[in-house]
């Protein structure tokens, strides 16, 4: 089945693309938060198995995708800004959960920071608080390669570090996309980079604290940028978290093999539809930590 589509305004300032992936017989509906360089397309395998329980909603940043059209590009838009941008999604949509990959998950738990009241539980994925020693060296590469508007060297760089888990076939697809991107999408990105490196983490920590829902961290076991071990530093900043790590996995979770697909379903399936009761009973069938920071 094929989603609806719509480019809807936000904040009366932006005009983005969605699609609604509607099912019937379901109560709750989430939405995704693409990571950075990413359109709709990155969640076609996650779309899979979220379909059959909830609508789905996707959307281009303004900047990327079919969003690029309608809107001006004269200057990079900020974190602060994409977080607001799935504020007014949520609402509109009126979304219950929320999931982000990635670097999307710096909007989204700003946005979540907010305490929106529709939310009740949302899943980060491949999202670390910490720059570690390989996520600082991928992102000085990146950031001569965006700085050259060289999309060709850029891509390669993708695929030969955070990508280099993901089967030939995304690998080019990765190519394809990153070597073809508009000059503002490359601008985009290096003002977001830039702003990073300069900062100990691209988490804002102080703000975690405001978050009162149960989240679920998903990172890969082989992902060395977003490790496993670095994410349970938010365990010392959230009231109500777990960690899932996704077996013979790495940046890329369910796009990479068919067993990291499998693992990924169970545990956020199992995490959005149990009992808020039962939270703290929580135990699916992949390796799994709960934390409850006091």
């Amino acid at each position: 089945m094929k989603p609806a589509t719509a480019v809807v305004e936000v904040n009366g300032i932006y005009k983005i693309y969605t699609e609604f992936y509607p099912n019937p017989s379901a109560r709750k509906t989430i939405i995704l938060v693409n990571g950075s360089l990413s359109t709709t397309a990155a969640f076609a395998q996650t779309v899979k198995y979220l379909r059959e329980q909830f609508n789905v909603v996707l959307y281009d940043q303004p900047y990327a995708g079919q969003s690029k059209p309608h809107n001006n590009h004269h200057q990079p838009i900020s974190k602060e800004d994409e977080a607001s941008i799935l504020l007014e999604l949520i609402e509109q949509f009126r979304a219950d959960h929320l999931l982000s990959f990635s670097w999307g998950g710096v909007a989204a738990m700003l946005a979540l920071a907010q305490r929106p009241a529709r939310i009740e539980k949302a899943v980060i994925t491949s999202f670390s608080p910490l720059l570690n020693q390989p996520m600082i060296d991928y992102l000085e590469e990146g950031l001569l390669h965006l700085h050259a508007l060289d999309g060709e060297r850029l891509g390669q760089l993708v695929n030969s570090s955070i990508g280099k888990y993901l089967p030939s076939l995304f690998k080019r697809y990765n190519q394809r996309h990153i070597s073809s991107l508009d000059s503002h999408e490359y601008r985009q990105m290096h003002a977001h980079v830039h702003q990073v490196l300069r900062l100990d983490a691209h988490c804002q920590m102080q703000c975690l604290a405001a978050i009162d829902i149960p989240l679920l961290f998903v990172n890969g076991e082989h992902d060395e940028y977003t490790s496993p071990a670095d994410v349970r530093l938010f365990a010392e900043h959230l009231n109500d978290c777990q960690f899932v790590t996704i077996d013979n996995a790495g940046h890329f979770l369910d796009m990479e093999h068919k067993g990291a697909w499998l693992q990924s379903q169970a545990a956020l399936l199992g995490f959005l539809q149990e009992q808020p009761q039962r939270q703290r009973g929580y135990h699916p069938q992949v390796e799994v930590q709960h934390a409850l920071a006091v």
